[in-house]
């Protein structure tokens, strides 16, 4: 690991644990194992320590693509949310601390902007992935997918929040869970239904 990224990486520790007014650049160098005048060589200030953070650190939501067309859309569905409600355990401390900075979330919002990445993207793979459904005649045509996207990524945020505000470390009986947030959406196949306590 180059000392950029173990910069990185000790500074995204030290926000998760400590939240980002308390992550000074002192907290940083001593999380690094390294002089805070090392820490000035390859960043310019600490927002851009931040920034690096938000923007290489931050944990990714995987594309469904590959699940097109497979199994059960259903199935698909809950191994989705699984992983979207670790998602958003994984980035909410981190992403949730940059909105005590205005001038902070400003710059990250301008730089996902230009990448067209950010909070919306999980909803918008979702929203790719029923659209994709659709076009082989696998989910009905007059389902908005934006809506139910929107629905899902929204129900797994909620339980993350929970999660988080009770300090753990994920969802409690995330499977269980993924399978009524899909079920609830009208969504059901042979392999999620047993898990249904109906």
């Amino acid at each position: 690991m180059s000392t950029r990224e173990a910069i990185l990486t000790a500074a995204a520790n030290v926000i998760r644990e400590k939240g980002l007014a308390n992550a000074t650049t002192r907290e940083i160098a001593r999380e690094a194992g390294c002089s805070e005048a090392l820490l000035y060589k390859y960043f310019a200030d600490r927002e851009e320590i931040y920034l690096g953070v938000l923007r290489e650190r931050a944990t990714r939501f995987d594309d469904p693509d590959e699940l097109v067309g497979t199994r059960h859309v259903a199935d698909n569905l809950v191994d989705l949310c699984i992983p979207l409600m670790q998602f958003y355990v994984d980035s909410l401390p981190t992403t949730a601390s940059v909105f005590g900075s205005p001038e902070l979330l400003t710059a990250w919002r301008d730089g996902l902007t230009a990448k067209t990445g950010g909070p919306r993207s999980p909803v918008r793979s979702l929203e790719r992935y029923l659209d994709a459904e659709i076009t082989l005649g696998r989910v009905p045509r007059d389902v908005d997918t934006a809506a139910v996207a929107a629905l899902l990524c929204g129900a797994a945020f909620q339980a993350a929040y929970f999660a988080c505000f009770d300090g753990l470390d994920g969802v409690p009986d995330d499977e269980a869970l993924a399978v009524r947030m899909v079920t609830s959406l009208g969504y059901t196949s042979p392999s999620v239904q047993p898990l249904l306590l109906r």
